[in-house]
């Protein structure tokens, strides 16, 4: 069985494509949601956020929400503002933003890969993002969300995309946050048998954006065992070089202080970390230095040599998230479960420092820290060593958009 395959995308009618786009599902909260589609009847967050229809009080989780989402999307079906290509295709997806351009292939990719370990995860899912996706699926008959893969190092698959985005695109469009998107369609018969061979000759696939996705689909192949047809068969998906994504640092903040004035938890950090106050914001310049904002003042820390010999253990040694936590959040704040506790919370993206400061500057926060990106040939080192990373490891930008490519299950 091929690692992917072509399909035929549901995807914007020519010129409806700044309608529809939409960020993904999970980066906007329902109140965020419904200002962003406020005045645009077709935004697919109609679809991906269905209870911005209805009742602000109504829970998200609700079954009238699902149900909404499915009549939202054959809504745009029957306006003619969503159509189905004709036949199989692959297509280019490019990303362009802040002077960075990765570029991607739009393909479904195979579950038997994916639950055989040729599409390789680094992260826990939680079992109710799963039921959600799982319902959302169900309800629109359809995959909406694609997850972003990367692939390692393979010019022959970069040569084969690049040639596939030389013309004139299907779709270009700028969206509010900035970020370009562009689509292509491959529907040369040479060209679509060139990539799945070219795929397939790669040793692996890495999760990098959608374990929640991901385990869904496999979770609706599962239910819908021995039916035809067999769609449902493959996960929506773009695959993009490893060496063109980008991956943000996920920086924490926790809420008190563990019962310790400021002094006495600076005097702890000085106790492994080299520690120089800044006038400005921190941005660490490798794994093993942080920010901290404490006390309406920022501090570079530079973790010392002798507490560095464990990094060298793993690949989950060596991550910045991990030496931040076996260092400071765990021996000086206590917190020894970050996925339940309540008092550090995650600060992703391009909010950065300055949501830090400000957090803790209102009082909401305590203390923040200023990570070190993951980067990628860490995170493949960790899903190839069949390892799970920390929580809110990694945050990916720019993200795809929903709506550019829909896989329908039929």
């Amino acid at each position: 069985m091929s690692l992917i395959k072509p399909f035929r995308a549901l995807r914007p009618a020519p010129g409806r494509a700044a309608e529809v786009l939409a960020p993904p599902y999970d980066v906007l909260s329902s109140a965020e949601a419904r200002e962003r589609a406020r005045d645009k009847p077709f935004s697919f967050l109609h679809v991906s956020k269905a209870e911005i229809d209805l009742a602000p009080s109504i829970n998200p989780y609700d079954s009238s929400v699902y149900a909404k989402a499915a009549d939202n999307l054959q809504r745009m079906i029957e306006a003619g503002v969503l159509r189905r290509d004709a036949r199989d295709c692959y297509y280019a997806y490019r990303l362009t933003w802040r002077g960075g351009v990765q570029t991607g292939l739009a393909a479904v990719a195979s579950i038997a890969a994916y639950a055989g370990n040729r599409i390789l995860k680094h992260e826990l899912t939680a079992p109710a993002k799963e039921d959600d996706r799982v319902r959302q699926i169900e309800a629109v008959n359809a995959q909406t969300g694609p997850v972003m893969l990367a692939y390692p190092d393979a010019p022959e698959v970069d040569t084969l995309l690049a040639a596939a985005a030389a013309g004139e695109p299907a779709v270009d469009v700028t969206a509010d946050d900035g970020v370009r998107h562009q689509l292509w369609v491959v529907d040369n018969g040479a060209a679509i048998s060139a990539l799945t061979h070219a795929v397939d000759a790669l040793p692996a696939l890495y999760i990098a954006d959608g374990h929640h996705r991901s385990a869904a689909a496999q979770r609706v192949a599962a239910a819908r065992d021995g039916q035809n047809p067999r769609s449902y068969r493959y996960f929506l998906a773009v695959l993009f070089p490893q060496a063109e994504m980008t991956i943000l640092e996920y920086n924490r903040v926790l809420r008190d202080l563990n019962g310790q004035t400021a002094a006495e938890v600076l005097a702890k950090v000085r106790e492994r970390y080299d520690v120089e106050p800044s006038d400005q914001a921190v941005r660490p310049a490798q794994a093993h230095e942080l920010g901290m904002y404490l006390a309406g003042r920022w501090y570079r820390l530079v973790l010392r040599k002798e507490y560095l010999a464990e990094a060298a253990a793993g690949p989950i040694e060596r991550l910045p998230v991990t030496l931040l936590h076996r260092n400071v959040i765990e021996p000086i704040f206590a917190v020894t479960a970050p996925r339940t506790d309540p008092r550090i919370d995650f600060v992703g993206g391009g909010r950065g420092a300055q949501e830090i400061e400000r957090l803790v500057s209102s009082g909401k926060m305590a203390v923040g820290f200023v990570l070190y990106p993951t980067q990628m040939r860490d995170l493949m080192a960790v899903a190839d060593a069949g390892a799970i990373m920390p929580p809110k490891s990694t945050w990916f930008e720019p993200k795809l958009a929903d709506g550019m490519v829909s896989h329908v299950l039929d």
